[in-house]
C-alpha cells in the first residue's frame, strides 16, 4: 500500500538538534526521537543518559527502558535499596550517596543468603586477613578474594602498615637501595607544560619497585613505556620515568645481557642504544644489513619485511605485527597503496589531516612497537635486525639532542608509539585527557653502502617527530601527519665529480669567451680594451657558462634516469629532495645566464647594417617633359624597385625561420611525456614501466629526473627533427635560405650586410644574364640556358659559384661606408642640418643610389685603394671562428659554403634557442610540477620573441636598406 501524506508546512523536514549532554537531571535522551524526553515521578537519568532510573530511597517496580519506569518508595524501617535497584533491604552501617548500603573498607556487602534468596537486613563480613587465608574485598566490594602477593611479603598480611609503603595497588618493603620516589610528572615541551599524570601516579611507583624488587617483566615494560611517553627524555637530576628506568638500569648490570647486545638487559625493554659519543654512528654505519636488494627480482628480494613487537601501556605483550597493511600510517588508503610503502627503491610520501576526535576514538589507548627488519639466516633461520629510532623530541638535561644533521651527536632509542592519549589525564583516567601526543612525522631511512654493486644497505633508521596537542574542541581542531620512506646513498662523490666538471669546464668556457672577445675586437676593428670590451667579455662568459650549466644539468638528469631505472642489482639510489637543491641552483643559473645570451643575441640581430646591392641597369632612354621649359629630353629608363621589394620581403620572412617546428617539437614532447607515460619515469620508484594502473601507489616526483626525461626528448626529438629537415625537407621539399640566395641571383640583387663594425656577409646575386627586368619569355628561356650550362656560372669569381662570403672590411671602407649611410640618420637630426632645398624622400633617393653605387663598384674592384680580395678560412679560424689576418689595407672575402650569414638570423643560432626553449621548459615546470603548463608557456614565449624579432627586425630593415616600411609584409 503506497504511504502519502502532505508536506509539512513551512518547516518541511527540519528538526532541532538536542543532544544527551544537553538534556537535564529529569530528563533522558529518547533515541527513538533524537531528543530529551522527560522522567517520571521520583526518577533521575540513569548514568547512560538514554532511560530513566529511580532516585535513592525508591525501588523499581517496573523497567521497559526509557521512561516506562515504575518506582515505589522504600519503607521507613528499610530505607536501602539493593544493589540491583528492585527491592527494599535494611542497611545497618549506612546509605551512601546513592542509597545503596555500604561496609567499611575491609568489609564486604552481602544482600542474599547463598542460595539468592533476600536478606531483610544486609550484612558487612570481614575478609580474613590472616596467614591462613590472607583474602580481602574485591574492586566491586562483593567477595573475599585471596590479597595481592606483595602485601604478603611485605607484611604477612592484607595491609601494608608502616613502615612499609603502598603505592599502585602493590606493597613493597621500606629498605634501603629501593629506587628513589619518581616524578610523576610528564613534560609537554612543545606547549611549555607539565602535567601531573594520573597514569603515572598509580603506575610509577609501582612499576619501578616491582621491576626492581621482583623483576617483574609486565612492571618493567610499563616503566619503560613511561619512559617512553615521557619522549625518552633524561635528567641528571630528575627521577622520572627515565630517571628511574636508568637507575634501574645500571643496578642491574649483573643480571646479564640478551642476545649479546650491550643495551638490552634481563627482564628490561631495550629503550636506548648508549649515550657514548659517536655511538649513533657505529650502530647506522659500522655494520652492513646482512641481506642484499635488487629492483627487479623475487618478492623477498624486493620487499622490506617489518616488523614490530607491540606492547600496551600495562607492559603485556600484544603480537608481533606486519607493517604491511599500514599499521603505522594513520592516514587511511587502499591496502594495494599501503602496501607500496615497503617495495624497496621506491620514495614513499603520505600526507593527511586527521581530526583531534578521531585520534581519541581510535587510540584511545597507546600501543608501543619495538621495529625489527626481517631476514634470512645463512642456515634458513629467519633472524631479525633491531631498528633504531631517533626521536627528535628527546631532550638531554632539557636540550633538543636529535636536531641536529651530525649523528655523532645523535641518542639513539628503541621504542616508540602512535599517539599517547593516557600520560596527557589528570586526576582521573575515566576523563578525557587535557593533552594528547601524536608521531605527526614517520619517516624510514633506507641508506645504500658505497660502492655497493649488489644492493647493500646500512641498517634502517626510524624517524620520529611528535606533536602535542591541547585538547580544547576535538570536533574542530585537527593534526597534520605524514609517513614517508626514503632512500638515500652518500652523494658526496657524485658532488665532488660535478664541482670537478663545473671547475674544468668553467675554465675551458672562460678561454673560450676569451677568445670569442678577441674575435670580436679584430671584427670591430678595434684593438683598445676599454669598458666596452670586458661587458662584451661577460655576455660571452654568460653563454658559455650557462651551456656548461646544461652540459653538466642534461648529463646528470641523463646518468640518474638510466642508471636508477635500468639497474637490477641496486648500486645507486637517487638524491633525496634536499640533495636536489644544487641541481635545481645549476638549472636556475643555466636558465639566467642563456636568457642573458639570448637577449644579447636579439640585440645583436635586430642592430645589424644591411643593404641590398642592385645591379640592374637602365635598358634604353625615356623623353620627359621639362616643367616650364615646354622642352622634352631624354634620360635614362629607370629600374623597377619591385625586385628589390621583393627581396627584402624575402629577408623578412626568413629572419625567424629556424631548422627545427617549435610548434611540432613542443607538441611532440608533450605527448611523449603525457598521452605515451615517459613522465612515469620520473617517479621516485624502481619501476620502469610506461603505464601505471589508477589503483596502484604514485611516488613523488624526483625534480632530477623531471628533468632529465623532459630534456632527453626535447634534445632527441629536436635531433630528429634537424635531420628530417636537412636530408628530406630542405632536400625535396622547401630550402627556404637556399632558395633566397637562389632568388637573389635572378633578381640580380645582392646583399650586404655588416654584424660587426669590419665584418659581416655578402651574398652575390648578381645575375649571369646581365639583367633580370625582363618579361616571362626572357626569363625562362635565361633559367633554360642557365641549366644546360649555356653561361657563366653564378660565382663571384669567374668559373666558380661561390655566392655566400664572409668579409672582413677595411676601416676605409667601413668609413667610406658611414658617409653614404649618413645621410640616411641626418633626416632624423635638427631641423637645421637638414637640406633644405630637398625633402626627406629625395635625401633617401639619393642616399640609396649613392650607396647602390658605391658598393657595385666596390664589389667590382673599381675602388683599388679599397679593393678586396677572396681566399679561404683556414681550418683552425672556422674552428675558432676568428680572423688571424688583419684586413688594413685591403677588405678580405673569404670563401663560404655553409651560408654563414644565418648567423644574423634565427637559422643559424638554433642551438641557443633550443637550449633557452628547454630551459624555459624545465623552470616553468619544476616550478608547478606540471608538462602541460611548462609546455603551454614555453610556446607562448616562442610566439612573443618571435614577434618582437619580427618587428623589429622589420623596422631595421626598412631603416637601413630604404625600403618602404610600408611594402614589408
Amino acid at each position: 500500500m503506497a504511504v502519502s501524506a502532505a508536506l509539512p508546512p513551512a518547516r518541511g523536514f527540519s528538526v532541532p538538534l538536542q543532544r544527551p549532554a544537553g538534556c537535564g537531571a529529569d530528563h533522558y535522551f529518547d533515541s527513538s526521537r533524537l531528543a530529551c524526553a522527560p522522567c517520571g515521578a521520583h526518577q533521575r537519568r540513569s548514568a547512560g543518559g538514554s532511560s530513566c532510573e529511580c532516585e535513592p530511597g525508591y525501588r523499581m517496580v517496573s523497567s521497559n527502558g526509557g521512561f516506562s519506569v515504575t518506582c515505589e518508595k522504600c519503607p521507613e524501617n528499610m530505607s536501602g535499596v539493593t544493589q540491583d535497584g528492585w527491592n527494599c533491604i535494611t542497611c545497618p552501617k549506612g546509605l551512601t550517596s546513592e542509597g545503596n548500603c555500604k561496609c567499611p573498607s575491609n568489609e564486604i556487602l552481602v544482600e542474599r543468603s547463598v542460595d539468592g534468596v533476600l536478606l531483610s537486613e544486609a550484612k558487612c563480613i570481614h575478609c580474613n586477613g590472616s596467614e591462613q587465608s590472607f583474602s580481602a574485598p574485591d574492586a566491586s566490594g562483593s567477595r573475599c578474594v585471596r590479597c595481592e602477593k606483595t602485601f604478603i611479603q611485605a607484611s604477612k598480611s592484607c595491609d601494608c602498615n608502616t613502615p612499609n609503603i603502598l603505592t599502585g595497588g602493590l606493597c613493597f618493603l621500606a629498605r634501603e637501595g629501593l629506587p628513589p620516589k619518581g616524578v610523576a610528572a610528564v613534560r609537554f615541551a612543545q606547549l611549555g607544560i607539565t602535567l601531573a599524570s594520573a597514569w603515572f601516579l598509580k603506575n610509577l611507583q609501582s612499576s619501578a619497585f616491582a621491576c626492581w624488587l621482583y623483576s617483574n617483566l609486565t612492571a618493567c615494560q610499563a616503566l619503560g613505556n613511561m619512559c617512553v611517553m615521557n619522549m625518552n627524555s633524561l635528567s641528571s637530576s630528575s627521577t622520572d620515568a627515565c630517571g628511574l628506568f636508568q637507575y634501574i638500569f645500571v643496578s642491574t648490570a649483573r643480571v646479564g645481557i640478551i642476545h649479546s647486545i650491550p643495551y638490552w638487559r634481563h627482564n628490561l625493554p631495550w629503550l636506548y642504544y648508549g649515550d657514548q659519543p659517536g655511538l649513533a654512528s657505529q650502530v647506522l654505519e659500522k655494520n652492513h644489513f646482512p641481506t642484499t636488494f635488487t629492483f627487479k627480482g623475487t618478492d623477498k628480494d624486493v620487499k622490506l619485511k617489518f616488523i614490530a613487537a607491540s606492547f600496551d601501556a600495562g607492559g603485556n605483550f600484544l603480537d608481533w605485527q606486519s607493517l604491511e597493511g599500514g599499521l603505522l600510517q594513520l592516514c587511511p588508503d587502499t591496502q594495494t597503496k599501503l602496501n607500496a610503502a615497503y617495495v624497496f627503491g621506491t620514495t614513499y610520501q603520505q600526507n593527511c589531516k586527521i581530526s583531534v576526535s578521531k585520534i581519541l576514538l581510535d587510540f584511545a589507548n597507546p600501543v608501543f612497537y619495538d621495529l625489527f627488519l626481517e631476514y634470512n639466516g645463512g642456515n634458513g633461520q629467519q633472524h631479525l635486525w633491531a631498528v633504531p629510532v631517533l626521536n627528535l623530541n628527546l631532550q638531554y638535561n632539557e636540550k633538543f639532542v636529535n636536531q641536529g644533521s651530525n649523528m655523532n651527536n645523535w641518542l639513539l632509542t628503541r621504542r616508540f608509539f602512535l599517539v599517547d592519549a593516557l600520560s596527557g589525564k589528570e586526576n582521573d583516567l575515566g576523563k578525557p585527557p587535557r593533552v594528547i601526543r601524536i608521531a605527526s612525522k614517520i619517516t624510514i631511512s633506507i641508506r645504500l653502502v658505497s660502492h655497493t654493486q649488489r644492493g647493500t644497505i646500512y641498517p634502517p633508521l626510524i624517524t620520529v617527530a611528535y606533536t602535542d596537542v591541547l585538547i580544547q574542541n576535538p570536533e574542530t581542531q585537527s593534526v597534520m601527519v605524514s609517513f614517508a620512506v626514503s632512500y638515500e646513498m652518500n652523494q658526496r662523490e657524485a658532488q665532488i665529480q660535478t664541482d670537478i666538471a663545473l671547475g674544468v669546464l668553467g675554465g675551458l668556457a672562460v678561454l673560450w669567451s676569451l677568445l670569442k672577445t678577441a674575435g670580436w675586437k679584430r671584427r670591430t676593428g678595434s684593438s683598445i680594451i676599454d669598458l666596452q670590451t670586458v661587458f662584451k667579455f661577460l655576455l660571452f662568459y654568460a653563454g658559455d657558462l650557462a651551456n656548461v650549466f646544461f652540459i653538466i644539468t642534461v648529463g646528470t638528469g641523463i646518468y640518474w634516469l638510466v642508471f636508477f631505472k635500468a639497474q637490477q642489482f641496486v648500486s645507486v639510489l637517487l638524491p633525496l629532495p634536499s640533495q636536489e637543491e644544487d641541481f635545481v641552483t645549476y638549472i636556475a643559473c643555466a636558465f639566467s645566464l642563456k636568457a642573458l645570451q639570448f637577449l644579447h643575441l636579439l640585440v645583436s640581430q635586430l642592430g645589424i647594417d644591411i643593404f641590398f646591392i642592385d645591379w640592374e641597369r637602365p635598358k634604353g632612354k625615356v623623353f620627359k617633359a621639362v616643367e616650364g621649359e615646354g622642352v622634352t629630353k631624354s634620360a635614362a629608363a629607370p629600374v623597377s624597385i619591385w625586385r628589390t621589394y621583393f627581396i627584402a620581403n624575402e629577408w623578412n620572412e626568413i629572419q625567424t625561420v629556424r631548422k627545427i617546428n617549435p610548434l611540432f617539437q613542443v607538441l611532440a614532447v608533450l605527448f611523449f611525456l603525457e598521452v605515451v607515460g615517459f613522465s612515469n619515469l620520473a617517479l621516485m620508484d624502481a619501476s620502469s614501466s610506461l603505464t601505471r594502473s589508477s589503483e596502484s601507489y604514485v611516488a613523488p616526483w624526483s625534480r632530477i629526473l623531471r628533468f632529465g626525461v623532459s630534456a632527453a626528448l626535447w634534445v632527441a626529438i629536436a635531433i630528429l627533427q634537424v635531420i628530417f629537415f636537412a636530408v628530406i625537407y630542405e632536400r625535396f621539399v622547401e630550402d627556404k635560405i637556399s632558395q633566397f640566395v637562389d632568388l637573389c641571383c635572378v633578381s640580380n640583387i645582392s646583399v650586404f650586410l655588416l654584424s660587426h663594425n669590419c665584418f659581416g656577409h655578402y651574398i652575390h646575386g648578381r645575375s649571369v644574364h646581365g639583367h633580370a627586368d625582363t618579361n616571362m619569355e626572357e626569363m625562362n628561356m635565361n633559367l633554360k640556358r642557365e641549366a644546360e650550362n649555356l653561361c657563366s656560372q653564378r660565382g663571384l669569381l669567374p668559373n666558380t659559384d661561390g655566392q655566400t662570403f664572409q668579409i672582413s672590411i677595411s676601416r676605409k671602407m667601413r668609413l667610406n661606408y658611414d658617409w653614404i649611410h649618413e645621410t640616411l640618420t641626418r633626416k632624423r637630426g635638427p631641423a637645421r642640418l637638414l637640406d633644405s632645398s630637398a625633402n626627406t624622400l629625395e635625401q633617401s633617393t639619393r642616399a640609396y643610389n649613392a650607396m647602390n653605387k658605391f658598393l657595385s663598384s666596390f664589389i667590382d674592384h673599381v675602388h683599388k685603394e679599397m679593393d678586396y680580395i677572396v681566399k679561404d678560412k683556414l681550418l683552425l679560424e672556422r674552428i675558432l671562428g676568428m680572423e688571424f689576418m688583419e684586413p688594413i689595407e685591403k677588405s678580405i672575402f673569404y670563401n663560404d659554403e655553409g651560408h654563414s650569414f644565418t648567423d644574423v638570423l634565427y637559422y643559424g643560432n638554433e642551438t641557443t634557442l633550443l637550449i633557452f626553449d628547454i630551459l624555459f621548459f624545465s623552470v616553468v615546470d619544476l616550478a608547478s610540477q606540471s608538462f602541460v603548463l611548462a609546455a603551454i608557456l614555453t610556446y607562448l614565449q616562442q610566439e612573443i620573441f618571435r614577434f618582437i624579432r619580427n618587428t623589429l627586425g622589420q623596422k631595421n630593415l626598412a631603416s637601413k636598406t630604404l625600403v618602404d616600411q610600408r611594402f614589408l609584409i
